[in-house]
């Protein structure tokens, strides 16, 4: 007697399947979707980090300056970098679960059957 649960097998596509689907206008509308929020949050964030880093670097005696206690501008700004990370990965999972998901299920349903 076997104890394993019995599993849909999946319908393995071909190279030529996936090559088509690479090439088909839902996933071309995936791919741009995901670009659309990538791209600009990804320069986003960049600018953001070289701006701490430039401001640091040229202007440590204001990033020195105390806000309280032995809190600086500059320990905020650092800090506020992790919070821009987890703030960005919060928005992109909305992001994902609204734009992406229900497009991937779709090409993923179509493509294993």
């Amino acid at each position: 007697m076997s104890a394993e649960p019995s599993i849909r097998e999946r319908r393995q596509p071909t190279a030529q399947e996936f090559r088509d689907m690479q090439n088909s206008q839902e996933f071309g509308e995936l791919r741009s979707k995901f670009r659309s929020f990538a791209f600009p949050m990804t320069i986003a964030f960049f600018v953001w980090y070289i701006a701490y880093v430039l401001i640091a670097t040229f202007a440590s005696e204001w990033m020195a300056t105390p806000v309280f206690g032995s809190i600086n501008i500059g320990l905020i700004f650092g800090l506020l970098q992790f919070v821009t990370t987890f703030v960005i990965t919060y928005v992109y999972i909305v992001f994902a679960n609204k734009n992406l998901e229900p497009r991937q299920s779709a090409i993923r349903k179509k493509m294993e059957g």
